[in-house]
Order: structure tokens, then sequence, then C-alpha cells
């Protein structure tokens, strides 16, 4: 992952940690409602990919335990991780995009249901994304995927498109970038990757028609399972947030103006809501802010959530960063990953940082953002989440009217209980997260999550959840008040 070039190093501190009566008559532990969807406290596990589905994207017994073990903290709402809503393989990642899911899923939300004594909320974040490969070895490159047309042979000199391969194996960089046109260099140095504007592909050209019935059908099948709602997936390098973009250049009038960005995401929402019944939340995560140079700002970020509460969203969840446009170069062999540049960064920002510091580091965008939202008469709650840790920091986010709702992150995958113990008065127990980001890097590999905190912890116990190398455990362990 990308460092700012400051590098100063922050520690986190959970600071004083209320007595259970101050926790009961706080702003964090009071109730608030979502439209259809009764939170207990103001308290939000965001979602977060743990990549312990099959490679058919079926719940495992892995699955269960890692939502099982966040809902025993007694959070008001888990949001379960990001879910394909296509029926294609997408590695062991949650999929609902048939009813074969819906099994499985159904049993998630029994589990949850069970562990928080009925006390947590359980909402399922449907995403959609394009195709993305990893970054090729040049000569298989040039080889087998290049596509070679009279431009390369006339710029190459040759006639044949066997000795335009041959001949672009042997080109230094500098001659490379006259024989290809950018889109070509982006494949060979990076990977190749499909974007919302690539009107020249059909599947793309026609996602404004595609995506809404898709949503809509995974709402339904969300809808059957039990859960109490849906997060629409607007956020990041993904397919819904490059609609919304302001790279979004698309001539068919989902492109171009923010009103034609928001067109596409608008009825997406509309088509989930009209299969879903009244009780059934439907809200969205988008980013406060791009963060890479020509994208969105906090004034488009304004804009879109305007327009979203007058649609009718139930909430709405803010986060920032994380798109493909500024990622690290990837290895040969792997893919480009959307955390590794400055924009992930402020997505997941670590504990070595700048002069600002990589603790709610999204709260004055969201306050602004929310205080667009109460301006144009809506009261619809705003989430905000992004290295919340303690106690009062989390209270004040609520006081000073930032947000509505916190979400805890990565502190809550330190220490699922985190809730459970601060309302109990037990907050000095609180496990705190360190912010080094020690999980970022094993969900860069896909590789199961955890945390360093807890994870080589009481390997000896009976029945324990391992990762496949058998070194970790993989939840945390548990705690008794």
């Amino acid at each position: 992952m990308w460092r700012p070039p400051e590098r100063i190093r922050w520690k986190p501190d959970g600071g004083r940690w209320p007595t259970p009566e101050e926790a009961a008559a706080s702003h964090l532990f009071s109730p608030i409602d979502a439209g259809p969807l009764k939170l207990v406290s103001r308290t939000w596990v965001p979602a977060m990919v743990p990549w312990r589905a099959t490679e058919d994207g079926e719940v495992t017994p892995e699955v269960l335990a890692w939502y099982e073990r966040f809902a025993r903290g007694r959070p008001a709402a888990i949001v379960v991780e990001a879910t394909g809503i296509r029926d294609v393989p997408s590695g062991p990642l949650l999929r609902i995009g048939h009813d074969r899911f819906i099994p499985g899923l159904a049993e998630l939300v029994k589990r949850v249901r069970a562990a928080s004594n009925g006390e947590t909320r359980l909402l399922i974040q449907l995403i959609d994304f394009l195709a993305i490969r990893r970054r090729p070895d040049p000569q298989t490159f040039f080889r087998r995927y290049l596509k070679i047309t009279d431009r390369h042979r006339q710029a190459l000199g040759v006639a044949t498109d066997d000795e335009a391969r041959e001949k672009l194996t042997a080109l230094d960089d500098e001659s490379l970038a006259r024989a290809l046109d950018p889109r070509e260099i982006e494949s060979l140095k990076v990977g190749y990757r499909e974007r919302v504007t690539d009107m020249h592909l059909p599947h793309v050209r026609d996602l404004p028609k595609v995506l809404p019935g898709l949503f809509a059908d995974a709402a339904k099948r969300a809808e059957t399972a039990g859960f109490d709602g849906v997060e629409l997936h607007y956020a990041h390098a993904y397919t819904m947030a490059s609609f919304l973009s302001a790279l979004n250049d698309r001539t068919d009038g989902y492109g171009g103006s923010r009103t034609e960005r928001a067109w596409l995401p608008l009825q997406v929402y509309d088509r989930v809501r009209s299969v879903v019944g009244p009780s059934f939340a439907v809200g969205c995560r988008f980013l406060a802010e791009d963060c890479i140079e020509g994208g969105n700002t906090v004034e488009d970020a304004a804009y879109f959530a305007r327009r979203f509460a007058a649609s009718g969203m139930d909430f709405l969840s803010l986060s920032r960063g994380g798109k493909f446009e500024d990622a690290k170069q990837p290895a040969i062999g792997e893919a480009a990953y959307p955390y590794t540049g400055p924009s992930g960064y402020e997505c997941m920002p670590q504990f070595i940082s700048d002069a600002r510091g990589p603790f709610g580091r999204n709260l004055e965008p969201a306050a602004r953002i929310r205080a667009e939202v109460r301006k144009a008469g809506f009261a619809t709650p705003v989430v905000v989440s992004g290295g919340i840790h303690g106690f009062a920091q989390a209270e004040a986010v609520i006081v000073d009217e930032k947000a509505d709702i916190v979400g805890f992150a990565r502190q809550a995958l330190a220490d699922p209980d985190w809730f459970l113990k601060v309302r109990l008065g037990r907050g000095a127990e609180v496990r705190v997260c360190e912010y080094t980001n020690y999980c970022e890097a094993l969900d860069q590999k896909h590789a199961q999550v955890t945390c360093k905190l807890w994870d080589r912890q009481a390997l000896d116990e009976p029945d324990l959840l391992r990762s496949r190398d058998g070194k970790r455990r993989l939840v945390a362990p548990a705690w008794t008040p």
C-alpha cells in the first residue's frame, strides 16, 4: 500500500471509557430509525470481505462463524460483505445471483439472530464489478493476447501479424509507447480492465438495461433469506461507482453531467425498491471523495446524497477513495488492487500517516454532505466510518452532527466485543486496533482475513476453525462478561 511521504507514526488511543450509566445515556447508544430499519443504537459494522466463501460463492461454516462472532458483540447493525449479484465465478466471494444461494444466506441470518439475541439488524451489500485481468508476462501478452491491427503493422513496418508480434517482444518502453495505444500499454503494464465507458463492448453498453434487474433480483433473494435490508454498493472501484464518477463520459445519457451520472444508480434503487416490501431497508454506500485526479469531490458527493435522499433511500453510508486509477502496478501474474495507491490509503489509512493522521479522516467530508442533505429538507441517516476506535471519539461524531451512525470496521475486527464491553462499562478491556493494516494485506492476497491481535492466540482451543495453512484462528477468542 502507498504511504504518505511525511511518515508520522500515530498511536491509537481509546481515551476514557464510560461507566455503564454514561454509556446508557449517550447519543452513541441511543436508538435510531433508518427507514424501516429500527436500530437499538447508532453502531454499525460495515461490509468487510473475509474471503471465506466457497469458490462457487456459497456460505461456509467459516462464513457463519465470522458473522456470528460479530453478532455476539451486539452492534446495532452488521452489513454482510460485498456479495456478487451475477451468477458468475468470482473466487471465494459470497454470491446472490441465483436462488440456490438463498438457503446458505438464510442460515447466516438465523445464526446472527441467535448470537445477538435478535438485537443486531443484518443487511447484505450488493455489488457488481467488471472484468479485470492479471498483469501478463510481456512475451505472452504480445504473442497471445494483443489484437494486431493495421495500425500496429504500419507503425512497426511489417507485413504480417507474426512479424508484428515478434518485433514487439524486442522493443524498449519508449518504442512500445509509440507502437501501442494507451489502453494497450495499460493492459501490458497493469493488466486488462474493463471500464463503464467501453461503449464498443456490447455488454458494457447494455449495463443500464441489465443492472437494475440484476440488483432487484438479488435484493428480493436477500429479503427471502430474511435479511433486514440491502446496501447497494456504489463505492470504490466497481461498476456503480464508475457510473457516478466524474471520469464517466458515456454519451448515452448515463455519463457526463452529475445528473446523467446519477441516473443509473437511481434507476437501480427504484427497481430494487419496487420489488421488496415496505419493511425492508434499502440504502447505499458511496464515496465522500474519489481522492483521485479528475474524480468526484465532496461537492459531487453532496449532490448525489441529495438525489439519493430525495429518491427515498433509507440510509447513506460514506466511504472514500479506493480506486484503480492510482493503484500500484501489480507483479506479473497478479491483478491490480484498488487500495494500493493514494486513494486506497484514504480508504484505509494506516498508523504511519501525514499530519492529518489516520483517525476520522472521513468525518469532515461526511459532515459537509450530511449538512447538505439536511439543508435540502431530508432526515436520511448518514453512516460514517474510518479509523474510529474510542467511545469519546464516536460519541462526538453524533453530538457534533457529523453523522448519525458510526461504522466500526477494523476496530470491530480487532475486537468484535467493543460494543458490549463499552455498554457494560468494561471499555478498559477493549482490544484497540493498532491500524497496522495486517488485515488489509491479507485481503489484498485474497487470503482469509484475520487480526494480528488475536489470530495466534489459544490455538489449542477445541474445534477451532483455522486458516487454510493451519497457522491462524479465524475468529477472535470468546469474551465472557
